[in-house]
């Protein structure tokens, strides 16, 4: 029996997309364009840029927009396009989301504020000011984790009544509480790809990963089996990504690093590179990522 699928505004396989640098720290456009197209070529309808683990806490206004005009290039107008504008300053995430709707984003990622830790009415009038600076769809990003802030469900049901505010991204992983966020509206998106298969079953409408990097159709093919009613399918193909899941986000130096360094084993790239804070995996770190890719039959 196939499953009803929710509306997916931003489609359905989404990732949260590496970007490349050089290795003078500069941003490598040429290899972003290649990871973008390698995902497309890979299972994916939708794109994350300047995100988390395109390193946006690193990235400068410009070269955000640059960025997201290089993707977009990239793939070209059928592949929707999300740009992370969340900061924890809401006058540069208003410059952020209005630079990324005149460069042609389709929707806008709005994380919870960090660092600074605002109250529940302070997180609502930050997503507010954002939001309601453009017309393009946007996806509250709820990380805890990263934050220090959860969205309260009081929040989220103010925050819906905003025009442009469609869909979440959850990190959260309380999966009764994302069914009452379908219940007030919104599109649910897994971000977390080990709870990627229990968002499908608590109906959510896609999944914004960082494996995606390397098992896109993997995913794909998951969410297609489930969608179709062939849980147990579903499960196996879930099961058999398990040591790339681990490999890539059950380490301490996990995300863009991880991310970066299985596209470098698969080619995509030619470096690992990333901005200070973070540091590139060592030889014996991107040992255990390839043991654990083996271990998947994805290298």
């Amino acid at each position: 029996m196939t499953s009803a699928a929710p509306a997916a505004p931003f489609g359905r396989v989404l990732t949260a997309m590496a970007t490349a640098f050089n290795d003078d720290d500069s941003v490598d456009f040429e290899g972003t364009k290649k990871i973008a197209q390698h995902l497309v070529e890979n299972g994916h309808d939708g794109l994350v840029v300047s995100g988390t683990t395109g390193e946006s806490p690193t990235t400068s206004i410009e070269e955000d927009g640059q960025i997201l005009a290089a993707v977009r290039e990239a793939v070209g107008a059928d592949i929707k396009i999300v740009a992370g504008v969340g900061t924890n300053t809401t006058a540069h995430s208003v410059e952020l989301a209005r630079q990324a709707e005149k460069n042609g984003a389709d929707g806008l990622l709005l994380v919870t504020p960090y660092y600074n830790k605002p109250s529940q009415k302070g997180v609502l009038h930050h997503f507010r000011q954002v939001a309601e600076t453009t017309g393009v769809p946007v996806m509250l990003y709820d990380v805890p984790g990263r934050t220090g802030t959860t969205i309260s469900l009081e929040t989220y049901a103010e925050a819906i009544r905003i025009e442009s505010v469609v869909a979440v991204k959850d990190a959260v992983g309380d999966f009764a509480r994302g069914v009452r966020l379908q219940q007030l509206g919104y599109a649910v998106y897994s971000g977390d790809d080990i709870a990627n298969l229990g968002w499908l079953a608590h109906g959510a409408a896609g999944v914004v990963s960082v494996v995606g990097h390397v098992a896109g159709n993997q995913i794909k093919a998951m969410s297609d089996a489930f969608r179709s009613g062939d849980h147990a399918e579903a499960l196996t193909i879930f099961t058999r990504m398990l040591p790339a899941i681990d490999a890539v986000m059950g380490v301490p130096n996990y995300g863009a690093t991880t991310a970066k360094a299985a596209l470098q084993l698969l080619g995509v790239i030619d470096n690992r590179h990333v901005r200070s804070p973070l540091v590139e995996l060592d030889e014996e770190e991107v040992t255990a990522l390839r043991t654990g890719l083996e271990a998947a039959g994805l290298i």
